[in-house]
C-alpha cells in the first residue's frame, strides 16, 4: 500500500499481514493494485515492478532500464457531481490528437459500462525513434465513476502485442473506481 506524505508529498510503502480470512482475490500470476484506499483498483501482473511518480504510479516489466513496456495510473477525486454526461469518448480523442510521437495507425474507441462506471480506450500504433525506428503500441483509457477520474496509459513493442494485450484485457476487466477498503488486511469494502 502506498500512502502520500502531506509535507513533501512523498510516498511511503507499508506492508501489512493479511488476515486468514481476506477478501482479496486476483487471477493466478497477477497482484492487485489499490490506490487511495480504493479510488482506483485493478489488476497488474505479479512479477512487474512499482514504480511510483510524483502523480502517477508506473508498473515495468523488468527493472528500468531492461523494461519494454511500461502501465501507468493516475487519477483524480472529482467533487460530488453526476458526471454521466461528462464526454469521455471526445475526451480521449483530444487527449490522442495532442500526442506528438510518429502515429502510424489508431484504432477504434471500446467502451465499457459498468454499474459503477464509465470506461473508454483506444489504442494507436506508432513508430518510436529513440535508438532505432522500430514500432510500438501505446492504449490510452479513461474511466470515470463514483466520483474519481482515471487516466491508464500502456506502452509496448509491437512484436511484443501477443504476450502483452493479455495484460490490458486484465487491467480493463478488473478495473473499479471508488470501491473504498475499509480494513487493507481483509479486503472489506464499503460503498462510496
Amino acid at each position: 500500500m502506498a500512502k502520500r506524505k502531506k509535507s513533501n508529498l512523498q510516498w511511503i510503502k507499508e506492508t501489512l499481514e493479511l488476515k486468514p480470512d481476506h477478501r482479496w482475490e486476483s487471477p493466478s500470476g497477477y497482484k492487485i493494485f489499490v490506490a487511495d484506499r480504493g479510488a482506483v483498483r485493478f489488476n497488474v501482473p505479479q512479477s512487474w515492478v512499482l514504480e511510483p511518480q510524483d502523480k502517477s504510479f508506473k508498473f515495468l516489466d523488468k527493472k528500468p532500464p531492461n523494461d519494454d513496456c511500461c502501465l501507468e495510473v493516475s487519477f483524480n477525486r472529482l467533487p460530488p457531481n453526476d458526471w454521466s454526461q461528462f464526454p469521455l469518448k471526445s475526451t480521449l480523442k483530444k487527449v490522442l490528437e495532442d500526442d506528438s510521437r510518429n502515429i502510424i495507425s489508431k484504432g477504434e474507441i471500446v467502451t465499457i459500462k459498468r454499474q459503477t462506471a464509465r470506461i473508454v480506450w483506444t489504442e494507436m500504433k506508432f513508430i518510436d525513434v529513440q535508438e532505432e525506428p522500430r514500432e510500438a503500441f501505446s492504449r490510452t483509457c479513461i474511466g470515470l465513476g463514483s466520483n474519481v477520474q482515471c487516466l491508464i496509459t500502456f506502452d509496448y513493442w509491437a512484436d511484443q502485442a501477443e504476450q502483452l494485450i493479455p495484460v490490458w484485457d486484465e487491467a480493463m476487466r478488473s478495473l473499479t473506481l471508488g470501491l473504498y477498503i475499509r480494513d487493507p488486511m481483509t479486503g472489506l469494502a464499503f460503498p462510496d
